[in-house]
C-alpha cells in the first residue's frame, strides 16, 4: 500500500519543533550591567525561546545570595570617581526605577526563572574568586566556557550586555 505525504503525516505524532535558543552575558554587577540580560532573556522567553542569562566576572555577584540588593550604579567619567558619588546616584537610580513601575533586580531574577530563563554561573569566575557554589542564588547553575559556548552556538540571539 502506497501513502502519500498527507496519509503519512496523520499516521505518525507531529514532532514537536525545537525552540529558537537565547543567550545572554552579564560581567557587571551595577544596575545599568545587570538589568539588561534579565529584561532581554525575559522578554525571549515570552516569545518562545530557551533564554538563559551567563554571569561571569563582577557580574557573577548578581547570581550570589542577596546580590541583586547589593547593585550600585556608578556614574560615567569624573563624576564616577567623586567619594560617596555611586551611593547617591544608587538611590537616585532606584527611586526612579521605583517611579517608573520597573520591578527590582531581585525581582526581575525570580520573575525570569518563573519564565523559565535559566541563570547560568561562570565556573571560571567562580575558581577565580575563590566562591563556595552555596553561596550562590537558589536554581542558579554553573557551567564552564566551553558548556556556554556549545550552547551559544545553537542560539539565534546571543549578546553580551
Amino acid at each position: 500500500m502506497v501513502m502519500n505525504q498527507k496519509e503519512d503525516a496523520t499516521l505518525s505524532p507531529k514532532a514537536k519543533p525545537e525552540k529558537e535558543k537565547a543567550a545572554f552575558v552579564c560581567v557587571k554587577d551595577t544596575l545599568d550591567g545587570a538589568y539588561p540580560s534579565l529584561v532581554l532573556a525575559i522578554n525571549a522567553a515570552r516569545q518562545g525561546m530557551e533564554s538563559k542569562v551567563f554571569y561571569s566576572f563582577a557580574g557573577l555577584n548578581m547570581v550570589k545570595k542577596g546580590g541583586p540588593e547589593r547593585a550600585r550604579y556608578i556614574p560615567s567619567g569624573p563624576m564616577g570617581a567623586i567619594p560617596g558619588m555611586s551611593r547617591v546616584a544608587t538611590g537616585m537610580m532606584k527611586k526612579k526605577i521605583d517611579k517608573a513601575d520597573i520591578p527590582s533586580l531581585a525581582e526581575l531574577q525570580e520573575m525570569a526563572q518563573l519564565e523559565g530563563v535559566e541563570l547560568v554561573a561562570c565556573k571560571m569566575s567562580i575558581d577565580m574568586f575563590e566562591l563556595d557554589p552555596e553561596a550562590l542564588a537558589e536554581g542558579v547553575i554553573i557551567w564552564n566556557a566551553d558548556d556556554f559556548m556549545r550552547y551559544a552556538r545553537e542560539c539565534k540571539v546571543c549578546l553580551f550586555t
